[in-house]
């Protein structure tokens, strides 16, 4: 029996991606990597990040 908790992630991931919203934990991993110590947005401060840049909402731009 395939794996079906694996193909709804990765449908789920790609869902996200088709409406513009990164994942959360790909993000967390990165700002561990490349920003150590600094703050981290919670989840829905990110969602809300991601939704105002997209819809034209001021925000910063890309960090590295």
């Amino acid at each position: 029996m395939p794996d079906l908790s694996g193909w709804v992630r990765r449908l789920a991931e790609a869902a996200h991606l088709m409406v513009g919203l990164p994942d959360y934990h790909r993000y967390v991993a990165h700002r561990a990597l490349r920003h150590p110590g600094e703050p981290v947005m919670t989840r829905s401060e990110f969602v809300l990040e991601r939704l105002n840049r997209r819809l034209g909402g001021a925000g910063p731009g890309r960090c590295c």
